[in-house]
């Protein structure tokens, strides 16, 4: 029993060249855009979508988001993130890692201490989720 396939586009065969059969109105606004080539030109670089990546991920976490508020309005040493948290030391460094990665807070070592602080960009991505 075969399926049918629910694809508007058909697959081609290694080597043999063949057209989609595209609604008339999905025609119509690809046409209207520039082509399937302007459609694939307006998809951000590949590092671009990394770096988007990497700011969904620290964004994706309770505790990430937890950590954001902690900081939000004053750095603050890793011993007080790790109170409030209540989390292993080795689990918060993963999760700073995750935050510090996406841009969204950075460290500065002071003496024996590390302390850890919200960038703009986190800020303001607290403030839009806010808003949601």
């Amino acid at each position: 029993m075969s399926k049918k396939s629910k694809s508007c586009c058909k697959v081609s065969e290694p080597g043999e060249v063949q057209s989609p059969e595209l609604p008339e109105q999905i025609q119509a606004d690809l046409a209207s855009m520039g082509g399937l080539e302007a459609l694939a030109r307006s998809i951000p670089a590949k590092t671009k979508l990394e770096t988007y990546s990497r700011i969904f991920k620290g964004l994706s976490d309770p505790i990430r988001l937890s950590i954001l508020y902690i900081i939000r309005d004053k750095p603050l040493c890793v011993c007080v993130i790790n109170r409030l948290t209540k989390i292993s030391g080795s689990k918060l460094s993963y999760h700073l890692t995750s935050l510090k990665e996406a841009g969204l807070i950075e460290r500065k070592s002071q003496g024996n201490w590390i302390i850890y602080s919200i960038t703009e960009r986190g800020r303001w991505l607290l403030q839009c989720m806010e808003r949601a």
